[in-house]
């Protein structure tokens, strides 16, 4: 009977105050998908990190008729000039190897690079990418001696860190992820009001029934609990939208991402299951929570 009792009084509050129970499923379902999004962009972005970190290389590519550098007159350097910028970068104590790649084998790489990408591959001509070294150094952070001694070398049109170019780009989705943190943040804190407002309309339409069961020896939790689950079920519904949202993220954000960018690290399901999980429990605590503490004051009725 007391179970049967408290599932009744659960859905009457819900069903008097419907309006106010939807709009705020709908506000924790945002906020959770944000606050989830969030988290898998900084679970992305901290796996790509700890992938590139110790793989990144400084390129120096040499000069062809394309090069824009004044210093290289719109010619190739030749096979003495190319055997000596070599044994300088490999006699230099910043550099753990070295690797000569072709204009042809760098076409080649660039189209298997991005063959996901029929855009940028259609874009890649035979003589785009001139030919280069490819330099691994013993510690990435080390790049500064290389660019010096490089930059202005006959024969060498430029010189390109690409730890430089990754740091930019992990910026980029850094600040996406802070912003979707952000929102989910305002989101957060509009659902609690929302919480507290549908709570505190419940508690004032049913105040009569809740000061007969004080009056006849009801137990402060027997009189909470039921509108403490109507906020975590509105929690739960709320995750749950939340989760499909998510779902839609990983397929169609991180996806393009994977497939436009080029990660080498992806997210994968398990990955995302865990962020779903961990947004549903919050979800629903907050609720329960912000529901609890609003019906403090209204049980001293």
């Amino acid at each position: 009977m007391r179970v049967q009792f408290v599932f009744q009084e659960i859905w009457i509050g819900l069903r008097r105050n419907l309006t106010m129970t939807i709009a705020l499923v709908v506000t924790v379902a945002i906020a959770m998908a944000l606050f989830g999004t969030g988290v898998l962009l900084k679970m992305q972005v901290d796996k790509s990190n700890n992938y590139w970190s110790d793989k990144v290389e400084v390129s120096i590519y040499l000069c062809n008729k394309l090069s824009a550098n004044t210093n290289c007159h719109k010619s190739e350097p030749s096979a003495d000039q190319k055997a000596e910028i070599k044994k300088q970068l490999e006699g230099m104590p910043q550099v753990a190897k070295v690797q000569q790649e072709t204009a042809r084998e760098a076409y080649e790489r660039a189209k298997e690079q991005f063959k996901d990408s029929p855009g940028i591959a259609g874009s890649i001509q035979p003589g785009d990418i001139p030919d280069s070294f490819r330099v691994k150094l013993k510690d990435p952070k080390n790049f500064a001696a290389v660019v010096a001694q490089m930059s202005n070398r006959p024969g060498v049109d430029q010189v390109v860190n690409e730890r430089a170019i990754l740091e930019k780009f992990f910026k980029i989705l850094g600040g996406l992820q802070w912003a979707a943190l952000t929102i989910a943040a305002i989101q957060l804190i509009a659902a609690v009001l929302l919480v507290a407002n549908t709570i505190r309309l419940s508690a004032f339409n049913r105040r009569r029934e809740t000061g007969i069961m004080r009056l006849v020896g009801a137990s402060n939790i027997y009189i909470q609990l039921p509108f403490v689950l109507e906020g975590a079920i509105a929690g739960l519904v709320g995750g749950v939208f939340a989760a499909i949202l998510l779902s839609f993220s990983k397929v169609f954000l991180l996806g393009r991402l994977q497939k436009n960018l080029q990660f080498a690290t992806p997210l994968g399901w398990v990955d995302v299951t865990g962020v779903i999980v961990a947004s549903m429990c919050f979800g629903i605590l907050l609720c329960a929570l912000a529901s609890f503490l609003t019906l403090r004051r209204y049980l001293k009725i």
